[in-house]
C-alpha cells in the first residue's frame, strides 16, 4: 500500500468479516468507482460478540470469499490472524458515549466497543482515504462516523443503501442461521418497516401508537421484538414534532437469528 500512496493512489477500504454476499460485492463496486485501490479486510472480531457461541458459529467462508472478492477485481485482501489484531493483553480500547448506549448499544452491552477499537486498528493498518459500510447497520455506521470526526480520522465514511433479497429482507451473513420457515417469516420485519414510513408520511397516529402497533405486529408474526422506534437520524434520539430526518430502527429475533433492518424517511413541513 506504500507504493500505492508514493504514487499518488487513493485508497478505498471495505472492513468485513467475511462470509460475503452480494450486499458486500456492492459495497466493493462503489468502492471501486470512487477510488484507484480498494483493499478489503475479512476478519471476524471477538471482541464484538457478547456470546462465545455467537462467535465460535458465525459462518466463515474463506476460499468462496477470496474467490468473490478476484472476481470482483479488489487490489488487495487483508485477513489478519486474531494474535496480529490482539497480540497480547488489550489494555486500550476505543468507547464512543451516547450514541452506544440505546438499541443495539442496550441489548449487546460492550458490543460497540469491539467494533470502534477494531475499525480503529484496521485505519491504522490502512489508512485509508475512504472506507464503506452498510447501512442496514445505522447505529454502527453512527458509532464509526462519531469515532472518526472525534478524533480526526482523516477518512471519509461512505454509507451504502442496504441490499435486499427480492422479498425485501435485508442481506446478512446472519440469514444463513434462518430456517427455511424462518427466512420466509423474515421479510416480514422490512414489510412492517415499511407500513410504520407510509403511516407516519400519512401521520395515521403518533409516533408512540406506530410504534406499539408495530411491535404487536411483529410479535404476531413469530418474532420476539427487541426495539421498533422512530428516531432522529443524525443522533438516533426519539423523534418529536417538528423533526424532519427520521430513521426507523427495528431489531427482532426469529428462533435463534437476531435480525435488525431500517428504513429512512423525511418529513416536509
Amino acid at each position: 500500500m506504500k507504493c500505492w500512496r508514493m504514487a499518488g493512489e487513493s485508497i478505498a477500504f471495505v472492513p468485513t468479516m467475511g462470509n460475503l454476499h452480494a450486499g458486500h460485492l456492492q459495497l466493493v463496486q462503489t468502492a471501486k468507482q470512487q477510488a484507484d485501490r480498494v483493499v478489503v479486510s475479512i476478519f471476524v472480531n471477538p471482541t464484538q460478540f457478547n456470546e462465545q457461541d455467537d462467535f465460535t458459529n458465525y459462518p466463515r467462508t474463506i476460499d468462496a470469499d477470496v474467490e468473490k472478492l478476484q472476481s470482483a477485481g479488489v487490489a488487495m485482501l487483508y485477513m489478519p490472524e486474531r494474535e496480529e489484531m490482539y497480540s497480547c493483553e488489550v489494555h486500550t480500547k476505543v468507547s464512543v458515549r451516547t450514541v452506544t448506549e440505546i438499541y443495539c448499544g442496550a441489548s449487546r452491552p460492550g458490543h460497540f466497543d469491539g467494533v470502534a477499537t477494531v475499525v480503529c486498528k484496521l485505519f491504522n493498518i490502512v489508512q485509508p482515504d475512504k472506507a464503506f459500510f452498510g447501512e442496514k447497520d445505522f447505529q454502527q455506521l453512527l458509532v464509526i462516523r462519531t469515532m472518526v470526526a472525534d478524533l480526526n480520522y482523516p477518512v471519509d465514511i461512505i454509507g451504502i443503501a442496504t441490499f435486499r433479497e427480492t422479498d425485501g429482507l435485508a442481506m446478512s451473513s446472519r440469514n444463513n442461521h434462518l430456517t427455511k420457515e424462518e427466512r420466509w417469516q423474515g421479510a416480514y420485519l422490512y414489510q412492517t418497516l415499511c407500513s410504520a414510513k407510509q403511516a407516519v408520511l400519512e401521520q395515521q397516529a403518533s409516533f408512540a401508537e406506530i410504534e406499539k402497533t408495530s411491535l404487536q405486529a411483529l410479535s404476531e408474526k413469530g418474532f420476539i421484538p427487541d426495539y421498533f422506534s422512530i428516531c432522529r437520524r443524525h443522533d438516533l434520539r426519539a423523534a418529536a414534532i417538528g423533526d424532519t430526518q427520521l430513521i426507523i430502527l427495528a431489531a427482532a429475533r426469529l428462533g435463534s437469528t437476531r435480525l435488525i433492518d431500517n428504513i429512512q424517511l423525511e418529513l416536509i413541513l
